[in-house]
């Protein structure tokens, strides 16, 4: 009871009271206390009467020496609960001791050992975090959806030192942090795929390439902060690593709907894709297609028997599926080897079959048809609409005046639905952007007032983290 009652007048001892006769303990009485407390093996109480003092000018370094010392213990206890938590403790308690004696060399010895291991906890931590929002998640999903990513951000990639030396840095900031949630997506990739993977050789072979992809792709977030033109190079070689993995972990419906996207590119001629011909890719996609076909559409049968809502999937489909996909290869190697218009045309028409032959359960076949309806539709509108603006530029130089006119009532309509419309209209990019601006900014007053910190000459408060 006697312990007690001292360790509340302790913690009580800060606070104001009005009655005459009261005295709150003093620093030294509380750092007796709770020195008594530590050697009696009380760590919990100890703590309770000491992290409060470590702001003390008299005993704070003392008090903030056992506390560090406590809480590394705390943290490398078995089975602890909260490492991270009491290593972090541990750490800011030894910066306040070591800032009173910087020259000591027991108080530089007692903060590296308290900062250390703290970087693989703080990494160890962030990764759980990732593997447990990805729970359940598909890795056929995922690396699709990281394919189209770093295929936009390679084409940004190239543009954004066009604009403003300010906008270029933004946006410099805001493509490396893409970038990283880029590098990210390969922790659970990983994850799921070697569980997935029964050899143990074949297990170490893609953990091996895993990690490869995820070092060139942190590399390449590292470069685009740095503005460097490196980083080009290495996007296009995380956009390769990406498209291999999702290649290998691509199902039917998914294949073939990449599938038509890469012939539909070769057959019109358009660019290629990171050095790649889509005639080729159209080809891969086709193979996987046909190699994950029939266990795909055993799988679903015996779904569709168990959940009758979903639509049937007939041995006829079935099988006239296999006879066009089986067409399709050899029409799409024969093209590799020599390009042929009609017969990419064609291999379209074959792909399109296909996809309307898949039992449409909103995966596939109708909701694809769709999908390209819609698509086709956005590429409709936008070229009327680049169509009006071409209109109403030759309209400008046939009179400037009336241009003038029209170009203000359009940036007053705009101003308008910018306000109406409000945050939700803005791009992610361009709101990751005003962030990372204001981050800049905030930056920028912190080292303004740090410099007038130093001019006066006055010393860091001992509970400000530099670490």
């Amino acid at each position: 009871m006697y312990r007690f009652a001292l360790i509340v007048v302790c913690m009580l001892a800060s606070l104001p009271s009005s009655a005459e006769d009261a005295h709150p303990l003093t620093d030294g009485e509380i750092w007796n206390l709770g020195v008594d407390l530590y050697r009696d093996g009380d760590a919990t109480n100890a703590l309770a009467v000491l992290r409060p003092l470590m702001l003390s000018r008299t005993h704070g370094a003392r008090a903030a020496e056992v506390v560090a010392k406590l809480e590394h213990e705390a943290a490398h206890e078995p089975g602890a609960s909260d490492a991270l938590k009491h290593l972090e403790e541990a750490a800011a308690a030894a910066q306040i001791a070591l800032r009173a004696s910087p020259d000591d060399p027991r108080a530089n010895a007692n903060f590296t050992r308290a900062t250390d291991g703290l970087k693989g906890l703080r990494e160890t931590k962030r990764i759980n975090g990732i593997l447990e929002a990805a729970k359940n998640k598909d890795p056929g999903s995922m690396l699709q959806a990281a394919v189209g990513d770093v295929r936009r951000l390679l084409a940004d990639s190239t543009t954004y030192r066009t604009n403003e030396p300010v906008r270029a840095v933004a946006l410099s900031d805001s493509m490396s942090s893409r970038a990283s949630r880029l590098a990210d997506v390969w922790i659970p990739v990983k994850e799921i795929i070697c569980q997935a993977v029964t050899n143990a050789e074949d297990a170490a072979t893609i953990s091996a390439r895993v990690d490869d992809a995820r070092k060139k792709t942190e590399e390449a977030a590292k470069l685009l902060g740095d503005m460097d033109d490196e980083a080009r190079y290495r996007l296009a070689e995380a956009e390769q690593s990406f498209t291999d993995f999702f290649k290998m972990t691509v199902m039917p419906p998914a294949a073939i709907r990449e599938d038509l996207v890469a012939q539909s590119n070769a057959w019109q001629d358009v660019a290629v894709e990171c050095e790649r011909q889509w005639q080729p890719e159209a080809l891969d996609y086709t193979r996987a297609f046909r190699a994950k076909f029939p266990a795909w559409a055993q799988a679903y049968e015996q779904q569709a028997a168990a959940d009758t809502n979903k639509p049937p999937f007939t041995a006829e489909a079935q099988a006239e599926i296999s006879d066009l996909s089986t067409r399709l290869e050899k029409i799409q190697i024969e093209c590799c080897k020599e390009p042929l218009p009609p017969k990419q045309e064609e291999a379209v028409g074959i792909i399109r079959r296909i996809i309307e032959l898949l039992p449409n359960d909103g995966k596939g076949g109708g909701q694809q048809q769709q999908q390209q309806q819609q698509d086709q539709q956005q590429n409709q509108q936008q070229q009327q609409n680049d169509k009006s603006q071409d209109d109403q530029q030759q309209q400008q130089q046939d009179d400037p005046q009336q241009g003038q006119d029209d170009q203000k009532n359009q940036e007053d309509q705009k101003d308008e639905q910018q306000n109406e419309g409000g945050e939700d209209e803005k791009s992610a990019d361009d709101k990751e952007i005003e962030a990372v601006l204001r981050k800049a900014q905030e930056r920028s007053d912190e080292h303004e007032a740090e410099k007038k910190a130093r001019a006066r000459k006055v010393r860091l408060p001992p509970n400000e983290r530099d670490w």
